[in-house]
């Protein structure tokens, strides 16, 4: 390596480590860090690093494996169980969006391939930056994350052909045409399903294979020997070196190893995807802002205003109250990643003009830097703008939760009616035991109160809805979820008006287990084969029941 090559990289490092401490001390994501390192130290900001490409061609991979992940997240399963959001919101959101700013731009002079390429880049919100924030802030099983996760789905989903579209359109300025559409399109499919051929009669068998040797070091070679084999061959018809390693992941998403891929792959990713937003940054030209900053800001407004007005009508089309609407909208309204990659992708093609091109690029970083905070206060600006529509819709809530509770007394309430909320609840009905859950997805909830289950719906993080469970007079607290914040935040809310009530919390990894006690668990239970019957067993003893079945079970403390 030569000298100024090592010389960029540490003053990479050293810009990175001290902005992403500090971004973390004052409560920001660091995506917006590495926005703010590759801005100072670019080429158009103090000029300390000026070998670009060189570390553009090392970023890209972190797009590849974040494309990769998204893949492997992506099942036939997953798309069922969420397609009133993914199918419906996602799909009216991206369409809609990515239709209506083409068509406008257009109107406004654009061409047609510049126009394109401004309808996928505001299509597109960040998934990194929102499941993080909203994860923090324990609202992914809320209504309006369920939402937000949905849309953002499809939007990842709705990548691939938007990059396919960009790569077909480079360098065809002006001979644009719907042939020219179709044709990537139907490229698309034809990769797909040869991918996937490939992917059922040889990725599974091969690593099977590999698995036998139990050699994490020549697991993870093949994780990157796959993903990589797979860009190459995209790229080498034509297509993204992102279509690829999507297709490879999704071809590993249904495979017994899709775990296990994943927890390798994750530290790779995050530390190339970090290297991206960083090149992102130094594209931005600083010298051509006083130029571009009208249509920039014009830009701005126009993707954060519009996509909050799009993302809440169709919430309020499929059926959602006005405010959560609102934070759905709110939650979204900002570019993303994947927009990124789109613009850059178009800005290489020139297929984008140098000013059109600077001000979509400094449209979405502002987007982005303003993510955070309308994520972070989507309730408080919701209750200012919606002040009746939120406690309208808090107050129909804790009606229906009243309802179910109001006979109750002594008895268990379950927080999560899935796959072991269920079995918990059931046996519980079995014994004779009284008991409620409380299920934040709507379409549980309708199967069971359909099945005759005291089942209500609502969000198990709320004290004054775990309240209206009858909280005061219950006999124990069943927390059956998996998502590690939402039980904390249950366990500290509760135990702070009701020290002295069993709970009983299942969890998927040991490392949790101190933690859970040290919050105020009584009982944790190990998410392993039988975790279902291990929890029920639990709650049972402590109602005199089904004793041997405790005595059975593993208590890990």
């Amino acid at each position: 390596m030569e000298y100024s090559s090592l010389n960029d990289t540490l003053i990479m490092l050293v810009a990175t480590v001290f902005v992403v401490v500090l971004f973390l001390r004052i409560g920001m994501p660091p995506v917006l860090a590495y926005l703010v390192v590759g801005i100072t130290v670019g080429p158009y900001g103090l000029g300390l690093v000026y070998d670009v490409e060189q570390i553009r061609v090392l970023a890209e991979f972190g797009v590849v494996l974040l494309l990769f992940t998204i893949g492997l997240e992506f099942s036939a399963s997953l798309l069922m169980h969420m397609k009133a959001a993914v199918l419906g919101l996602g799909s009216a959101q991206v369409l809609f969006t990515a239709a209506v700013t083409t068509a406008a731009a257009v109107a406004v002079g654009l061409s047609l391939e510049s126009a394109l390429v401004l309808g996928g880049v505001l299509a597109m919100s960040s998934t990194a930056l929102v499941t993080k924030q909203l994860a923090d802030q324990v609202e992914l099983q809320t209504r309006h994350g369920r939402n937000s996760l949905g849309i953002l789905l499809f939007q990842d989903l709705m990548v691939v052909p938007f990059l396919i579209l960009v790569a077909m359109l480079s360098g065809t300025t002006g001979q644009t045409t719907m042939l020219t559409v179709l044709k990537a399109l139907a490229e698309g499919v034809a990769v797909l399903l040869l991918m996937f051929a490939f992917g059922r009669w040889v990725l599974r068998p091969l690593f099977r294979e590999v698995a036998r040797f139990h050699s994490a070091e020549l697991f993870t070679l093949t994780v990157l020997l796959v993903v990589l084999c797979s860009a190459w061959l995209t790229h080498q018809i034509g297509l993204t070196f992102a279509l690829g390693a999507f297709l490879a992941g999704v071809m590993l998403s249904e495979t017994e190893f899709r775990h296990q891929v994943e927890s390798e792959i994750r530290p790779f990713r995050d530390v190339l995807l970090g290297l991206f937003f960083i090149t992102v940054g130094m594209m931005l030209d600083l010298s051509a802002l006083p130029d571009v900053w009208r249509y920039a800001l014009a830009l701005l407004a126009l993707l954060i205003v519009f996509k909050l007005l799009i993302v809440a009508a169709f919430c309020r089309l499929g059926g959602w109250n006005s405010a959560v609407s609102l934070r759905t909208g709110l939650i979204l309204a900002h570019g993303g990643e994947f927009g990124f990659a789109i613009l850059i992708l178009a800005m290489e093609g020139d297929i984008l003009r140098p000013d059109e091109g600077q001000s979509m690029l400094a449209a979405m970083l502002l987007s982005m830097m303003l993510a955070p905070l309308l994520i972070r206060y989507n309730g408080i600006i919701a209750t200012r703008l919606l002040p009746k529509a939120v406690k309208q819709s808090q107050q129909e809530i804790r009606d229906g939760i009243l309802d179910t509770a109001r006979t109750l007394n002594r008895h268990v309430i379950v927080c999560g009616f899935g796959r072991v909320g269920q079995h918990t609840l059931n046996l519980l009905l079995q014994h004779r035991v009284p008991c409620m859950a409380i299920e934040l997805e709507p379409v549980m909830v309708r199967q069971g109160t359909a099945d005759g289950k005291p089942v209500s719906f609502g969000d198990a993080g709320s004290l004054e809805l775990l309240h209206a469970c009858g909280l005061s007079r219950a006999s124990a607290l069943v927390i059956s979820m998996i998502d590690f914040n939402t039980a904390m935040k249950i366990i500290s809310r509760v135990r702070a008006v009701e020290p002295d009530l069993p709970i009983i919390v299942r969890t998927r990894k040991e490392m949790h287990l101190f933690q859970f006690y040290q919050a105020g668990a009584t009982e944790v239970v190990a998410d392993t084969f039988g975790s279902d019957q291990m929890i029920t067993a639990e709650t049972l003893a402590r109602f005199g029941l089904g004793e041997h079945e405790g005595d059975q079970s593993v208590r890990q403390r």
